[in-house]
């Protein structure tokens, strides 16, 4: 019966707004709750992380059985022509720009490194967020972007060293931000387009810039739902007793707060493996957009700054058709 219970509940989760989008390490010190591996190997995270990727494998197999069609309608059967699709992702490395400038910006001024729970302090807050600041300010613009793209990786890789690995697999999101612009550049609407010609990739790589994105974003996924939640049941839970968003007493349907977190991290960790090997993309971003979207309500600014990466990420990837997009995208960022 509980197992029906938890079944039914996953269901509605995926379903409706999941109230998991938050990322606990944001809002509680994560310090005083070490990942718990030997938890994991208990009988509830084990057992939800091979059913999610028993899940993934059938849904595999479904993407190749409908020869990589998703089921929800692409931009092509509302009209969208390639001339228009063009237009679209012409845009699209501005947009993902600004969606990145932004939180870059604010986690420069305040000595953060890519996320609100990865502080620094003395000179390496203010060198690393000088850097922070200087590759947001190329974002935005899109002068030098692909030199910016190199300095997010060197960021990275001295978060390692500053805060630790684990800090920043979380953030592996930036590395798959700092590809796609390495591998596309700034697009037409840049002062590197107009300036700088001679710097912007060829079209052989930026083939492969969407599917970084994509990679990146996935990871993140996935690690944050080993590293947030079915790795580290305490840290999980000390979150919930803090911000008590358990609803499923309300769809009678009540969960304790340890099996709503194992369910919410089966849908989390579905949702990175599905964009990380590109099954069903475009249902996969609409179920993940609905928990990012509502828990803006409940945790406001902090929330929204951190998460506009991945608006501006899912944006592109809903549009986007495997297979068919490649040409577009290349011939819209070679727009005039």
């Amino acid at each position: 019966m509980r197992l029906r219970r938890a079944a039914f509940t996953a269901g509605l989760m995926a379903a409706l707004p999941l109230p998991a989008g938050a990322h606990e390490k944001w809002f509680i010190d994560a310090a005083r709750y070490p990942l718990r591996w030997d938890l994991f190997f208990s009988s509830g995270p084990i057992i939800c992380t091979i059913a999610v990727a028993v899940i993934t494998a059938a849904l595999a197999f479904v993407w190749r059985a409908r020869d990589g069609r998703d089921f929800l309608p692409s931009p092509e059967h509302f009209g969208a022509t390639p001339e228009g699709l063009r237009v679209v992702y012409a845009l699209f490395p501005l947009i993902i720009g600004v969606h990145v400038a932004i939180p870059l910006f604010y986690d420069g001024l305040y000595g953060m490194l890519f996320s609100p729970n990865v502080h620094l302090y003395g000179a390496a807050a203010y060198i690393c967020g000088l850097v922070e600041i200087w590759v947001s300010v190329s974002l935005f613009y899109g002068g030098l972007t692909r030199l910016a793209a190199l300095l997010m990786v060197a960021l990275w890789l001295a978060g390692v060293f500053l805060a630790g690995l684990q800090p920043m697999l979380d953030n592996a999101l930036y590395l798959g931000v700092a590809a796609f612009f390495f591998l596309a550049g700034r697009g037409p609407i840049a002062i590197d387009h107009f300036m700088f010609p001679r710097f912007e990739p060829p079209a052989a790589l930026a083939r492969h810039a969407v599917t970084a994105l994509r990679i990146g974003i996935g990871a993140s996924f996935v690690i944050v739902a080993f590293t947030e939640k079915l790795a580290n049941l305490p840290l999980a839970l000390a979150f919930l007793q803090r911000y008590p968003i358990n609803f499923t007493a309300h769809l009678g349907v009540p969960l304790s707060n340890h099996t709503f977190v194992l369910v919410a991290a089966s849908v989390e960790l579905l949702i990175g493996l599905c964009l990380l090997f590109a099954i069903f993309t475009r249902e996969i971003i609409i179920l993940a957009w609905l928990p990012m979207n509502v828990t803006l309500t409940y945790f406001g600014t902090t929330e929204l700054i951190g998460h506009l990466p991945i608006y501006g990420i899912m944006a592109l990837l809903l549009i986007w058709m495997p297979g068919k997009s490649s040409r577009e995208w290349v011939a819209g960022l070679r727009l005039s």
